[in-house]
């Protein structure tokens, strides 16, 4: 099923017209920065946070520091014409009315959200065409993995975040309710994870041993490790040999940066999922096995 969501302009944009003429823009974290560099803006961005390291220019551009409390004095002395934020994001918002810089509200904490995001900054910053080729793109990727995976037995998996070497203690992993459990669930995975009330639960050494997932992924850029701490990782989750994923062999680590990153490159996310949870499917070298859509 196609993502591609419509909404009305005026859902998107509450009648700021001089957006769309903004030259000099300000974002204030990686997703939108991301965002905006797929959508061919780079042009109209001057500054970004600490946080925003992909594409490689966004690096080049100054800092405004922190997503949640940025240092004003550095964004006036860019005399921006917009600030794109989080919604929730209330301090930058009246910061930033205060001194009469307009500001533009996205959110991204989910597929609906991030699909909904690309339209509305396409509507925002006058370049539709862009954002239509984007959302095409990112429908067709979905479509694709859908269809490889459709006839797939589905497996129980267990998403744990961030830095976990030490696997008897509390662990993060992905609750309902984030874009990493809808990724998930589209590459062919369920998430051990139904009913937590947290999107970013942690967990007990003993839930999981009561869940025995089949696959263990581990990912986040604390996960990028050489193979010999991948090595001893996998021999301290061999403390807990009930645990399937354990007895099987089946614990992976993504390291990639763009994991934890809701926006254009959910793609690669989900391919990475995929070939952890079917790698039978997905690590074939004699035949396409990701998508190749148009960068």
């Amino acid at each position: 099923m196609l993502l591609f969501i419509f909404l009305p302009t005026s859902a998107l944009w509450a009648g700021n017209t001089n957006s769309k003429s903004a030259s000099r823009v300000i974002s204030t974290s990686p997703s939108i920065t991301e965002t905006l560099f797929e959508l061919g803006l780079k042009d109209r961005v001057i500054a970004v946070t600490d946080f925003c390291k992909y594409p490689q220019e966004a690096c080049q551009l100054p800092s405004i520091g922190g997503m949640i409390n940025p240092s004003m004095e550095t964004v006036v002395s860019l005399t921006p014409d917009l600030i794109i934020h989080a919604s929730g994001n209330q301090r930058v918002a009246n910061n930033a009315r205060s001194l009469g810089i307009q500001t533009l509200q996205v959110d991204m904490g989910n597929l609906a959200e991030i699909f909904a995001t690309i339209k509305k900054l396409g509507s925002a910053l006058n370049c539709q065409e862009s954002a239509e080729k984007l959302l095409l793109r990112l429908n067709e990727g979905i479509a694709f993995y859908q269809e490889r995976l459709k006839n797939l037995p589905r497996k129980e998996v267990l998403l744990l975040l961030g830095d976990s070497s030490d696997p008897s203690r509390d662990l993060y992993a992905a609750g309902p309710g984030t874009f990493l459990n809808e990724l998930l669930n589209l590459s062919g995975g369920n998430n051990i994870i139904r009913d937590s009330p947290a999107r970013y639960p942690k967990l007990s050494k003993e839930y999981i041993i009561e869940k025995s997932p089949e696959i263990i992924i581990e990912a986040g850029p604390k996960s990028d490790l050489p193979q010999k701490e991948i090595d001893l990782r996998i021999k301290d989750w061999g403390r807990f040999p009930t645990i399937k994923a354990v007895k099987n062999g089946q614990i992976h680590f993504i390291g990639a940066d763009y994991i934890l990153i809701p926006g254009p490159r959910l793609l690669k996310i989900i391919e990475r999922f995929s070939k952890a949870i079917h790698p039978d499917i997905f690590e074939s070298t004699t035949e396409k096995t990701s998508f190749q859509g148009n960068p």
